[in-house]
């Protein structure tokens, strides 16, 4: 077999294949086998008449156009191997000779993926909650409990922020009630702003028995809503007075403002803290995707989101959910679905980019033993043993999707110790304060059945879904 390769634009390469007449011969034979599994030869079982019979039968031309349907694949899977390509659509073949006799010779235009230089990858700026606690944030947690022992008192007055409203809620579109928006009695608190867009808006300065009419844009839709809303009653909170005697009644844990405050920082920060160290690597490697200055490429895009889509319509049938449920619950069409979830394919292939080009330029390749522990792991996990591993993953072609794995997975070990973490405010997050005590070495890969290598990363720290 010769093979040329010539470079074209676009991410893409045009490889050149000719398979002569006598290996093309090993595609004939296999083809008349298959061919004498179909037809019935007198004198000869199913599939052991000889190969003169059947084509003195039938001719050369069947049996060549099998043999041609044969040779282009494994032939172009061989060039592909050959020349290390990291083919990420189906090639675009074209037969150029042999077709009746002859040399087989044929053209694949191929789409690669692109290699990249990550320009600012070293000292990456990310972005991450705050840690630490303000001293608003204590109030508000000091003002919700206080309000849990509210008292409600009526008042004769237009209703204002942090009243309690007694409403008969109508939200409608088209004439149509919408699921969640239709309730009597309901004890809404002004200032939430959980209903719509300008609700809250609507509420204050309105008195008890008047009927509000107005549209607005529900939470969480993409579409406005008419509303007709009945406020029955006002109530203002009344808040308990603050000291040590109403703690030490009410939070029998502590014993005094002081002491409460202090317990509720301390929650406070070690929730988010356990956040950063959840989203770390989603946050460092969104940042990182930032720098990336090409579009991801369509096919890419399209082979993850077709996933995406597998997985959340297998998700919605595990949890007896319809699609159309779904979509009737978050009021928003098929096409706005597959719309959010293309923005996070995007997003997916410009990390797996972007972590390439960190593994490359920082010499971040798997190396035989890290594929040893791989395989070991993965065999504690499914019961087997590791030769049956690198067994299946040499079987489905998968060694190189997983060397890749691996050396997306150091390059995120590399950009967690090397970047520089601030909070909303521009202030410096210590690294070790960050990253803790988790463990580093271990990734999470998929399988050689799995349909590709998704374009992203698992890790411990947190999935990038």
């Amino acid at each position: 077999m010769k093979t040329t390769i010539e470079a074209l634009d676009g991410n893409k390469i045009k490889l050149s294949i000719e398979v002569d007449e006598i290996e093309f011969e090993r595609y004939l034979d296999g083809a008349f086998r298959k061919i004498s599994t179909q037809i019935r030869i007198p004198g000869f079982r199913q599939g052991k008449a000889p190969r003169k019979l059947i084509e003195a039968q039938i001719g050369v031309e069947a049996a060549r156009s099998q043999a041609i349907e044969d040779a282009i694949p494994a032939s172009l899977a061989l060039a592909v191997r050959e020349h290390d390509l990291d083919i990420i659509a189906t090639p675009e073949v074209n037969l150029t000779s042999g077709q009746e006799n002859g040399n087989v010779s044929f053209d694949a235009t191929c789409e690669v993926r692109p290699v990249v230089k990550v320009a600012g990858y070293k000292g990456l700026r990310v972005e991450l909650p705050a840690l630490i606690a303000s001293d608003a944030d204590i109030e508000e947690v000091v003002t919700y409990e206080r309000k849990r022992h509210a008292t409600l008192v009526d008042v004769d007055r237009p209703a204002k922020i942090d009243d309690q409203v007694t409403l008969d809620l109508v939200g409608s579109r088209n004439g149509e009630p919408l699921p969640g928006l239709n309730v009597d009695d309901w004890l809404y608190e002004v200032g939430k702003n959980w209903v719509a867009e300008d609700f809250d808006k609507n509420i204050i300065g309105s008195t008890t028995g008047q009927k509000l009419e107005f549209t607005s844009l529900p939470s969480g839709m993409t579409e406005t809503a008419d509303f007709v809303v009945n406020v029955k009653k006002i109530q203002e909170q009344v808040l308990p007075e603050l000291n040590n005697e109403w703690v030490a009644e009410h939070l029998a844990e502590h014993d005094s403002i002081e002491v409460w405050k202090s317990a509720v920082r301390t929650r406070i920060e070690e929730s988010r803290l356990n956040q950063v160290r959840n989203t770390v690597v989603e946050k460092t490697t969104s940042s990182l995707a930032e720098l990336v200055d090409i579009e991801a490429p369509e096919a890419m895009v399209s082979s993850d989101l077709r996933g995406r889509v597998q997985n959340t319509l297998k998700q919605f049938e595990q949890q007896g959910i319809s699609m159309e449920q779904w979509l009737s619950i978050t009021q928003q069409t098929a096409e706005q679905f597959v719309d959010a979830l293309k923005e996070q394919s995007n997003l997916a292939v410009k990390v797996d980019i972007a972590l390439r080009a960190v593994a490359l330029a920082e010499n971040l390749e798997a190396s035989e033993d890290d594929l040893e522990n791989q395989f070991e792991r993965i065999a504690t996990q499914v019961k087997k043993k590791p030769a049956a591993i690198r067994k299946a993953y040499d079987s489905n072609d998968a060694i190189a999707d997983l060397r890749a794995q691996i050396s997306k997975s150091k390059a995120i070990d590399w950009l967690l110790h090397n970047s520089k973490f601030v909070d909303d405010q521009g202030n410096e997050i210590a690294t070790d304060m960050v990253l803790g005590d988790h463990n580093h070495d271990e990734i999470a890969v998929s399988g050689p059945e799995s349909e590709s290598d998704h374009d992203h990363t698992d890790h411990d720290h947190s999935d990038q879904e």
